[in-house]
């Protein structure tokens, strides 16, 4: 009667060890990715890695436990984005755009973030975040209020005036003034051709 054996292995460690072996792998793997990672509760930043300290212009140490509203530039960007991303969180479980954050030097910056939440029910409670610098392709051109930095993160989106306005709570009409105005800023003479200069294109 032949008697199977289990294959023998080489390591010698035992379960506790290879478990600590792999949690700090998935330490490692955090902390040296190569893009800006986040975790964070109530919208409270409770872990941060290297990526993400060096895109803010600030070590990491010292941006855990600041409200991720450091980042933006005002705040009413801050709840404005907040307020949008939330009851896609609520339905899907995620979230993505792309949006101008702040270095600590002050410097405005494109950034593709994406966020997945534990619970839908409480999407802020406790998040992962990713930030990717994009301003390589996407430079801010021109200085823009608060206003027309949020119509144009809506229009780079995709969305259309009546859109942004119902989002904004505003008439269409207004949204149309901002628009006369980016592109007056930029010396655009399309709306298509002012985008295209806002995001990089031309």
């Amino acid at each position: 009667m032949v008697v199977s054996r289990m294959p023998e292995t080489n390591d010698p460690t035992t379960a506790p060890e290879r478990a600590l072996r792999d949690a700090e792998q998935v330490e490692l793997a955090f902390d040296l990715a190569p893009v800006g990672l986040c975790v964070s509760r109530d919208r409270i930043i409770q872990r941060c890695n290297e990526a993400f300290g060096a895109m803010f212009g600030d070590a990491p140490a010292r941006l855990e436990g600041l409200s991720l509203e450091c980042l933006y530039p005002s705040r009413a960007e801050f709840e404005h984005i907040g307020a949008q991303g939330l009851p896609v969180m609520q339905r899907t479980g995620h979230y993505s755009d792309e949006r101008i954050m702040r270095h600590r030097s002050g410097r405005l910056f494109w950034c593709h973030v994406a966020g997945r939440a534990l619970r839908r029910d409480e999407p802020f409670a406790h998040a992962v975040w990713m930030f990717e610098d994009i301003s390589s392709r996407r430079p801010v051109a021109v200085e823009l209020t608060v206003r027309e930095r949020e119509i144009v993160r809506q229009l780079a989106a995709g969305h259309s005036t009546k859109q942004i306005a119902r989002a904004l709570d505003v008439s269409p009409r207004t949204i149309d003034g901002h628009r006369a105005r980016i592109m007056k800023k930029v010396g655009a003479r399309s709306a298509s051709e002012m985008i295209s200069r806002l995001v990089g294109l031309r």
